[in-house]
């Protein structure tokens, strides 16, 4: 802030001014003391306008200094909204781009807001495993109503000023810049009247002690494993229930507790981690990414229509191709029932609707690549095919088009071989609904340029999607890592465990599925294909047979009626199979294998550390960049829990120590002999436990 405030008209205007977003770290908060201090002691300030420089007003708290002294260090944010709240003189917050977290609650201790239609509002720190610090838990209840704000404290909702307009929370919202009606408003409220402080407004309500009761059954069930809605509803029940002073007093000590916490950790660490991944190493800075207005998307199934609707959500124009008539006619008809469904549920406006749908045409034969800035193939899994098609996109293809393949398995080189322009050549492994699942892993070539590389990240930033950079090895980063996962969930059948059981450990430990349950979702016919490839390429590996035979019964998962589990019409909870257990029993007697009692424990241990050993080697290849990479690619895309923070995250906060003897443990032990080998901790993960160093703390390239 080069100055303490400028002056328009005795109107004090103080900007916010802390790239990249403003948080509100402690050098902030000084600076906007003193400007507050010197705006009220001007005799020339009739009234105070708070506005904030560059992208937005204020983004919330730094949460780079959560866990340093800067966080409680005077003046706090408590003290500076109480600054502005007993203010003599009218402070108006004028708002855009975005006012989160503690930005929002600066702008509820002012007396007035205005705020641009389309900035970004809300209190998203139970996402951080927090509740509202500074406030936000009994000012805004002040001003949207009790109930408008349990939703939008306890559920972390974010929504634009717009859908807000009438809810009390703003006293303009305008189209145009903010700043001209906030002056306007600031010096109305000068002129005379009694300054609203948000504090000091009544609220009350009837039923309280019911409807909070209600309210903890709720969230109790849509919170599993987060502390945080909990403390945060408890906040929102004391601004009822108890006097102004004590419910701010234990809104503080609920953050303060909650900021200790391992839910915090993990989630901050993902976080960050997903900040991180879009970092390139060895990237020139200068790299500029192409052009993107023109796409083709080449396979119209579920795979390719996903892709499609994602690229027409984010404005670009898609050109679905299709080898017929009829397979494009069916394409094009569930890409309409998908927005006809959206527009009916009222996630899209009609004019949303038609725009999207304006921006979607198909096409027979490939001719629609000629005129392509990107090309993105969908079509069936297979080497010869994908290959075979490139080389027509080659042909077809003008200089400059970025040729992408969505392969989840297959070597990426391969098929960039197969052209003239390996360097155009780029893996984009979309995860299925492509336009729901958030992660794109962008599989880097040995030939694709930086410029194809950069284009790639900044279409995963267009579409909305957490992108993750994979180099290129059978299944890149997830699907490699879930084979070992996979591997040891059958093992665990034949040696006495059954699929509820397994299912249940792993998704009470923190999983939103487990293996079986998944396996049913995907396919058992097609989770049975890939182990057996996956087994032909690695003889080694140690498999149970389990699958196939359940496969071979025609039990192909929830599409059959049947899989690992009975699955009923109209019943969405799976229920055990008494022809799967006599499987798995049949098949340990086939084995030798006397059944064992597992403990939940052992499950969860061998299933995770699965994905640890093979995290390290994908490391210690320089597959991922970094060992967050892996959590993000398996927070955003696996179903990993975030408030567990990825596998790599948990493997350093149990201590990589442990890990490996864990799994020494298991190399040696006669009950795990068939698989013996496979918990041999990688050399990397041997190295760092050995040495007392852990995963995030260590350049994986460099302990090499």
């Amino acid at each position: 802030m080069t100055a303490p405030y400028r002056t328009v008209n005795c109107v004090a205007v103080i900007t916010l001014d802390h790239p990249p977003v403003n948080a509100m770290a402690w050098a902030l908060r000084l600076r906007l003391r003193e400007a507050l201090l010197d705006a009220i002691g001007d005799a020339a300030v009739q009234a105070i306008v708070l506005v904030g420089a560059g992208r937005g007003f204020c983004a919330g708290g730094d949460i780079r200094e959560f866990d340093q002294p800067a966080v409680g260090q005077e003046p706090t944010p408590m003290a500076v909204h109480a600054l502005i709240e007993n203010a003599p003189k009218p402070v108006v917050a004028a708002l855009h781009g975005m006012a989160l977290g503690g930005g929002l609650e600066l702008a509820l201790a002012c007396h007035a807001r205005v705020a641009q239609a389309d900035t970004q509002v809300g209190l998203p720190e139970v996402t951080l495993g927090l509740l509202p610090g500074s406030g936000g838990t009994y000012r805004l209840p002040r001003l949207v109503g009790i109930e408008r704000a349990l939703e939008m404290i306890v559920h972390g909702q974010r929504s634009a000023a717009t859908a807000l307009r009438d809810s009390g929370l703003f006293d303009e919202v305008v189209d145009a810049e903010p700043l001209a009606c906030a002056l306007a408003l600031a010096r109305k409220l000068a002129s005379g009247g009694t300054l609203r402080r948000t504090g000091t407004l009544p609220l009350q309500m009837a039923n309280a002690q019911a409807f909070f009761a209600f309210a903890r059954n709720a969230v109790k069930a849509s919170s599993r494993g987060l502390p945080a809605p909990l403390a945060a509803l408890d906040c929102v029940e004391n601004a009822v229930t108890r006097p102004v002073a004590e419910a701010a007093a234990l809104e503080l000590e609920g953050f303060t507790r909650l900021r200790q916490s391992p839910q915090f950790h993990a989630l901050r660490h993902v976080f960050d981690a997903e900040r991180e991944a879009t970092a390139i190493r060895g990237l020139p800075a200068k790299v500029q990414a192409r052009s993107l207005e023109r796409t083709v998307v080449i396979g119209g199934g579920t795979m390719g229509s996903g892709i499609a609707i994602s690229l027409a959500n984010a404005g670009l124009q898609v050109t679905l191709v299709e080898r017929d008539p009829a397979a494009l006619e069916r394409a094009i008809s569930t890409i309409r029932q998908h927005h006809d469904g959206a527009l009916k549920k009222g996630r899209l406006t009609a004019a949303q609707h038609a725009q999207r749908l304006a921006l979607l045409q198909g096409a027979v034969g490939h001719d629609a690549v000629r005129n392509a800035d990107l090309v993105i193939e969908a079509v069936f899994e297979d080497m010869d095919t994908k290959r075979t098609l490139f080389e027509q996109l080659d042909a077809l293809a003008r200089p400059g088009t970025v040729l992408a393949t969505n392969t989840s398995m297959l070597d990426v080189n391969q098929i960039a071989a197969a052209t003239k322009r390996p360097d155009d050549v780029v893996g984009l492994h979309f995860f299925s609904p492509a336009h729901v699942m958030k992660l794109l892993e962008v599989v880097r070539g040995e030939r694709t340029s930086d410029a194809v590389l950069t284009t790639a990240m900044a279409l995963a930033r267009r579409l909305g999607k957490t992108a993750v950079v994979s180099g290129v090895c059978d299944g890149f980063i997830g699907n490699r890592m879930l084979m070992g996962y996979l591997q040891q969930a059958g093992l665990l059948l034949d040696e006495g465990a059954l699929p509820p059981q397994v299912d249940r450990a792993i998704e009470q430990w923190g999983m939103a599925m487990g293996p079986f349950r998944v396996s049913d979702l995907a396919g058992v016919d097609l989770g049975a294909k890939i182990q057996a490839q996956h087994r032909a390429r690695h003889p080694q590996c140690v498999f149970s047979r389990t699958q196939e035979t359940i496969a071979a019964l025609g039990r192909h998962g929830q599409k059959a009626g049947r899989g690992w589990y009975d699955h009923l019409p109209g019943q969405r909870t799976p229920l055990p199979s008494a022809e799967v257990e006599a499987v798995i029993r049949d098949e340990s007697r086939r084995l030798g294998l006397p059944r064992r009692h597992i403990a939940d424990e052992e499950i969860v241990d061998r299933l995770l550390l699965a994905l640890v050993n093979e995290g390290a080697r994908i490391l210690e290849e320089d597959i991922a960049q970094r060992a967050s990479d892996i959590d993000v690619v398996y927070t955003a895309g696996y179903g990993f829990a975030r408030w567990r923070g990825g596998p790599m995250f948990t493997a350093d906060r149990r201590s990589l120590a442990d890990v490996a003897a864990t799994m020494r443990r298991f190399a040696s032990g006669p009950a795990y002999q068939r698989a013996a080998d496979f918990w041999q901790p990688a050399p990397l993960l041997a190295r760092l436990a050995d040495s007392g160093q852990s995963f995030m703390t260590c350049n994986a390239s460099e302990s090499l």
